[in-house]
Parts: C-alpha cells; sequence; structure tokens
C-alpha cells in the first residue's frame, strides 16, 4: 500500500472508531475526506511577529500561512478555505494600501470565502467596495442589508461548494453596527437579527437545497460573560438548528479545539475560533460515509 493511501485510510479509521464505527461496513471508496481550514481577526497581519515579540515571537505571517494551507492542500486537495472577518486594520500595511494587499494575498492563497467584519467599514463601504476587485473569492453575509448603497449585490448571502459529491452550504452573520461602528462608515446598510436570519437560511440549504454540511461565518463573537442580552456564537448555536459548524470572529478567541453545544433541535454544533493576528489557522477535518453521516476531528495550528 502506498504511504499516502495508508495514511489517508489510517486516518478515516480512527475519526470512525472515535465513535464506535468500523470500516469494515463500509467500501474505502466511500468514505470522503473534506478539509475546513479557517482564520478570523487576521487585522492586516502581514509579517511575522519579530524574535522578541513579548507575547508572540516567530508567530504568524502570510508566506508561513500560505506553505502551510499549500502543505495541507497536497495532503487532501478537497480543502475549504474560510474567513470569519475583520481583515483589516491593525498595522501600517493597511493605512496605506487600504486593503489591496490584504485581498491580494487571500487570493494568492485562495481563499473561497469571507464573511465581513465591523473593521472592515474602517475606511468606509466606498474604501471596501474599491478593493473589491483585488479579491478572486467570495464576501458571504446574510444578515446585513446593503440594497441602499454602493455595496449592494458585492455580497452573498450564501454560496454553495461541491467538493468531491460532499455539498457544503456556507452563509454568514455579522455583529450589529449601530453603537460599534461609526455611522457615515455603513450609512444605509440595514443590520438583521442574526437568528431570525439563520432560520432562513438553514431551511434553504439544509432541507431545500438538502446540503450534506452546512457552515456559518460568524463575527458576531464567541461570548460576553458580562453581557448576557447580547447574542454570541455560543447563544446563537443554541437558538437555532441544522447548522454543522459555526467558524467563529470578533472576540479573538484561543481555542484549542471546538466548543460542542447543543442546538435547539439536540444535536451538536461545533463552535471554532482560532484567536487574532494569523497565529493560529483552525482545520477541522470531515469524513462522510456512504450515507453522508459525517465523523470529524479538529486542530488549531501556530504558523
Amino acid at each position: 500500500m502506498k504511504r499516502r493511501e495508508f495514511i489517508e485510510k489510517t486516518a478515516a479509521s480512527t475519526a470512525l472508531l472515535s465513535l464506535g464505527l468500523s470500516l469494515s461496513s463500509f467500501e474505502t471508496n466511500d468514505i470522503k475526506h473534506l478539509t475546513v481550514l479557517h482564520t478570523n481577526d487576521v487585522h492586516s497581519h502581514i509579517d511575522p511577529f519579530p524574535a522578541d515579540d513579548p507575547r508572540n515571537p516567530n508567530k504568524g505571517g502570510v508566506s508561513r500561512r500560505a506553505a502551510l494551507i499549500e502543505s495541507i492542500r497536497k495532503e487532501n486537495p478537497n480543502l475549504l478555505l474560510l474567513d470569519a472577518g475583520d481583515i483589516f486594520q491593525g498595522t501600517p500595511y493597511f493605512n496605506y494600501y487600504g486593503g489591496e494587499l490584504e485581498f491580494k494575498l487571500m487570493s494568492m492563497m485562495k481563499y473561497d470565502a469571507s464573511t465581513i467584519g465591523n473593521h472592515d467599514f474602517d475606511n468606509g463601504l466606498d474604501g471596501l467596495y474599491a478593493q473589491l476587485p483585488h479579491a478572486t473569492f467570495d464576501f458571504i453575509n446574510s444578515n446585513y442589508d446593503f440594497k441602499n448603497t454602493v455595496m449592494d449585490g458585492q455580497v452573498k448571502p450564501y454560496k454553495i461548494f461541491n467538493k468531491n459529491g460532499i455539498k457544503v452550504g456556507v452563509f454568514g452573520v455579522g455583529i450589529e453596527l449601530a453603537g460599534l461602528v461609526d455611522k457615515k462608515m455603513y450609512l444605509e446598510t440595514v443590520y438583521n437579527d442574526p437568528v431570525e436570519v439563520a432560520q432562513d437560511m438553514t431551511k434553504l440549504l439544509k432541507q431545500e437545497q438538502k446540503c450534506d454540511l452546512v457552515i456559518c461565518l460568524s463575527h458576531i463573537g464567541y461570548n460576553y460573560k458580562d453581557d448576557a442580552s447580547k447574542i454570541s456564537d455560543l447563544k446563537f448555536a443554541a437558538q437555532t438548528q441544522d447548522i454543522d459548524l459555526i467558524i467563529g470572529g470578533h472576540t479573538h478567541t484561543f481555542l484549542d479545539k471546538p466548543t460542542i453545544v447543543k442546538n435547539k433541535a439536540g444535536k451538536d454544533v461545533l463552535v471554532n475560533q482560532v484567536g487574532c493576528y494569523g497565529i493560529n489557522l483552525g482545520r477541522i477535518d470531515f469524513y462522510f460515509d456512504k450515507n453522508k453521516v459525517h465523523t470529524n476531528q479538529s486542530a488549531s495550528i501556530v504558523v
């Protein structure tokens, strides 16, 4: 057996056995492997942190992330690369180039999609719109209504990816902008309740479009212990259904592995976030059997 085949079969076996399943009940070719890689709150950090940085010495950097992504892509080309927003703001690269460099580099790394974070409005709607030609990936947000702005038609409410026969539906939700972002930066953008929007999106993606996996790109924050009324990823997961994975952002929360939350139907939802500044790359591997029942493994990889 070739080494790569051995590794792939061993990985699949490990994932299935962890849930009490056995490869003997399936033909090996019936197991499909999807890798989801993700980032959030990179905040224009192009270069790695210097060796003398007190908190993150020699960590991060786009070139290192690109090399890591490429190596994982060679291991499993059946891959989705996603971002949960706040691409902009944080280093002089954004001040000088307004987001052009960030979008070009993400395009070179072959990102599939990103949602929009509050700091992505920092140069206003016109500033964001001006940089869109530099992005070859899609922007996905389902609860911001841009119809009376220059961004109308530029952001998709959802997108369906077909990865080797696995149908993956992706939608996005963003944080309330009022009180967080200057009104002149987002103008007539209308914020809609994420939970209500998610009900429509999951009905469409899971029930009507029959997606095998539904992912939400969220920029609403992982959890708010000091504000019980504020929506967060943990509450969002518990109040919705038919979402398999929430890739979060905004709160710069470093998780070693996804948090498992029971949704309102009593089923498991994975909630993940990998900190900020491109220090970590999130990885979740899904294994689908011939009935499209999936298991998963996860890791937070230090760049």
